[in-house]
């Protein structure tokens, strides 16, 4: 983590309150690279087992976890880190949305793989209009609907905050228009959060998880989310010189061949901490920007987790501290660090260092070395549903 990337006391504190078979094309990425306009051609393989129901049945036993429990997991600050990546995500584009709609139009939104539900508070903050839940895990589908009906338990039964539906559906798989309670619904935004990588299974799953991201957008709308760097975890794959490599809280390790790597189609498994462990695939970003077109979504940023927070910090400073999403490093004392290895943290402490040394007393925001090397894995992107065809 480099010292650019931490944030001091005064920055944060001198603010205002808070604002399935797997079909793989055989072209290796480094020729696609060389060649991004070539015609795409290959081969299917057939799969072991089903990925989707692999995925499913992975977050469908996934424990809830209390407070306590999750203040003291390993990757608490990178957790809350990444909801803060969210938070600033979602709040631009709705931000963009109001800007372009008239006052008191309807604000709809489809949370694609929506989980157990880690983004109802942040639609409910964003004065949203209606909310369509879905996700490959029934269990989740129902902690969802669960939760939302606690955060709207208060509101007036004809004034709710939003309205919302809940259903369990494979985005990859299924037509999810069919659906909708009102399949004539037109979106304003499309939210996939974590989760678009497992559409690169094969280009058919692609195809029908864009599908559904355009089908019911209506132009002007906005499709955003975030996703593995798969240009990143290559990179770090041959740094490593092995299939599998991480640290003490996260392990990749390569279930294609690496030096064959298909552009749909391949897999990895992906631990992180006892949280996230099974199958993804890698994103290649110019074929999902290239088959992105077709649906006529038109890419408007993509930017690495370590490049979008110093870019967003500077608005979302006092929203990182109230969602603890970094943790106070000093150079006079730290008891209450998650990591109890003094090298986590020299990157916090060179940073203080240049800032005055010992005698300076104040504290600086960060996360553990291993933390960052997790978040610094991941982008967030953008695009927009236009009009006629894309250059």
């Amino acid at each position: 983590m480099d010292t650019q990337n931490v944030v001091s006391d005064e920055e944060l504190i001198d603010e205002y309150s808070e604002q399935s078979g797997s079909q793989g094309i055989k072209r290796k990425y480094d020729d696609l690279e060389n060649n991004e306009e070539e015609e795409e051609g290959g081969s299917s393989q057939n799969s072991n087992y089903d990925n989707s129901s692999v995925v499913a049945k992975h977050y469908n036993q996934l424990q809830e976890k209390g407070l306590a429990e999750r203040f003291n997991s390993k990757i608490f600050y990178l957790r809350n880190f990444n909801n803060w990546v969210k938070s600033m995500l979602i709040s631009d584009y709705l931000e963009k949305i109001k800007d372009s709609i008239r006052f008191g139009s309807p604000l709809r939104v489809l949370d694609m793989c929506c989980g157990k539900g880690g983004d109802l508070l942040k639609w409910q903050k964003g004065n949203i209009t209606y909310l369509i839940c879905t996700d490959i895990a029934s269990i989740s589908i129902e902690q969802c609907r669960a939760r939302y009906e606690k955060i709207t338990n208060n509101d007036p039964p004809d004034r709710k905050s939003f309205h919302a539906e809940f259903f369990t559906a494979d985005s990859t798989r299924d037509r999810l228009r069919e659906r909708y309670s009102d399949p004539s619904i037109e979106l304003n935004l499309v939210s996939c959060q974590f989760a678009f990588h497992y559409c690169f299974e094969s280009p058919k799953q692609a195809e029908m998880m864009l599908k559904n991201v355009s089908e019911c957008l209506r132009v002007g709308g906005y499709f955003i989310g975030t996703i593995p760097d798969a240009k990143d975890i290559i990179k770090r794959q041959r740094a490593a010189q092995t299939d599998s490599f991480g640290n003490d809280i996260f392990q990749i390790k390569f279930i294609s061949d690496s030096n064959d790597l298909p552009i749909f189609g391949s897999k990895y498994n992906f631990g992180l901490d006892g949280v996230v462990d099974c199958p993804e695939f890698l994103v290649h970003f110019p074929s999902f920007v290239k088959l992105a077109k077709k649906f006529s979504l038109k890419l408007i940023e993509a930017v690495r987790f370590e490049d979008y927070f110093p870019k967003k910090i500077g608005r979302g400073r006092s929203l990182i501290e109230k969602m603890q999403a970094v943790e106070r490093y000093g150079l006079n004392g730290n008891r209450n660090l998650t990591r109890s290895n003094e090298e986590e943290y020299k990157h916090a402490k060179d940073f203080l260092l240049q800032k005055g040394g010992y005698d300076n007393r104040k504290k600086c925001g960060t996360l553990s070395a291993s933390e960052w090397e997790v978040a610094s894995l991941y982008m967030i992107f953008a695009f927009q549903k236009v009009k006629g065809p894309i250059e």
